[in-house]
């Protein structure tokens, strides 16, 4: 079974203390008093205490809204995803999270893209999952960054393109991936989709090592003989 990691959300807000308007008192007053959890917050907590029933009935009417909700909209299609609902439907999570892409939802642009890639809906439609990476790579999500940038470097869904694998290696190596540091130093070293620069390919080799890359200190010892450093 094709298992999708559940969206968590944090329950707690923290309470705030107000001080006294009495200057002459200078009490602090009682911290405000916790609000109670939302709706989507009581679904949550209920999925993670092993109450499938119960949150999927949470997911469900806040889904069936007027307005739905992205979130919510998101948590039921895993829940189809994972098998955890009494008649699961790939197809019924690819239309939530298409809603839920809609409404703004990066990690269902991503699951959408694994949904196709590894083929869900009967066969793996790999164009479809380089597109829905394409549009949460665009709004910063390094994971779809990476994803990208592999489908361009094998050429999987998409003609091979070692310059756009480079530059989507280099926004995800920024934002601090280092699978991609490693990987953009590789190109540079060896000029593929960028021009071959040790200097730079040492740069990269370097992040990642900073990283806790267990290759990269090997790569960096190599260039610097080369460089005679």
């Amino acid at each position: 079974m094709r298992t999708f990691s559940l969206w968590k959300k944090t329950v707690w807000t923290a309470a705030l203390l107000a001080l006294s308007s009495s200057a002459a008192l200078h009490a602090q007053e009682a911290p405000a008093p916790e609000p109670p959890p939302t709706a989507l917050e009581r679904a949550v907590q209920a999925y993670e205490a092993g109450e499938l029933k119960a949150a999927a009935r949470g997911f469900t009417a806040l889904s069936a809204q007027a307005r739905p909700l992205p979130l919510a909209d998101y948590n039921l299609a895993m829940m189809h995803l994972r098998e955890e609902l009494p008649k699961p439907s790939a197809r019924r999570a690819e239309r939530l999270l298409k809603r839920a892409a809609a409404g703004g939802l990066v990690r269902a642009e991503l699951a959408l893209a694994q949904l196709y890639e590894q083929g869900l809906l009967g066969k793996p439609d790999l164009a479809q999952a380089k597109a829905w990476n394409l549009r949460a790579a665009k709004r910063g999500s390094s994971e779809a960054q990476v994803a990208l940038a592999t489908a361009f470097y094998l050429g999987r869904g998409t003609p091979a393109d070692p310059e756009q694998a480079a530059h989507w290696y280099r926004e995800a190596a920024k934002a601090g991936d280092v699978g991609a540091q490693y990987l953009l130093g590789s190109m540079y070293e060896s000029g593929y989709g960028v021009p071959a620069d040790l200097r730079l390919a040492r740069y990269w080799y370097d992040i990642a090592a900073r990283n806790g890359d267990e290759g990269a200190p090997y790569k960096i010892k190599a260039i610097d003989a080369q460089l005679g450093n």
